[in-house]
């Protein structure tokens, strides 16, 4: 039972929060959905089924429950952004982001390296975007854990 407990928690860390090619997914933009995204922003909690069971090493840089109560600054007119952890007992992580809203609903989200151009950087997240509020939304990933998919929901919060 060990056994096979310890091979889904590395089947999770290997397939959680995949990278999907940015280039792939539509480019036509929601500017009010996205313009109501600007400013300073909690993510309060990241909630899945079977987070007790399962780790999940969201966007490929730490634990997911490393990112509840980090900082992340959205700017909408030039789809720049950044995103600091700052939680303890976790990995001290800061970067530059460049993202964006489509039509869809579809939340397209790319992490850059200090020299990175954003138009030379391919790889990246695309998230469903719901529950849309003037003080909060969600973030949603759908990953393949044991051959069935489960939504990732990543809670964020506007600072006052």
């Amino acid at each position: 039972m060990k056994k096979m407990m310890l091979f889904f928690a590395l089947l999770v860390t290997l397939v959680s929060c995949k990278t999907k090619q940015a280039a792939a997914t539509s480019t036509t933009v929601d500017r009010k959905s996205q313009t109501a995204i600007k400013g300073n922003w909690t993510l309060t909690s990241v909630d899945y089924i079977g987070e007790n069971l399962f780790k999940v090493n969201s966007f490929q840089i730490a634990d997911s429950n490393c990112f509840e109560g980090s900082s992340w600054t959205f700017v909408s007119n030039n789809d720049s952004g950044n995103v600091a952890l700052t939680k303890g007992g976790c990995p001290s992580f800061s970067a530059a982001i460049k993202w964006y809203v489509t039509k869809e609903q579809q939340f397209v989200l790319k992490f850059l390296n200090p020299d990175d151009k954003a138009r030379k950087v391919t790889q990246g997240y695309v998230l469903a975007l719901r529950n849309q509020t003037e003080d909060s939304f969600q973030l949603v990933d759908r990953v393949d854990i044991g051959g069935k998919l489960t939504d990732i929901v990543y809670q964020f919060q506007k600072n006052k």
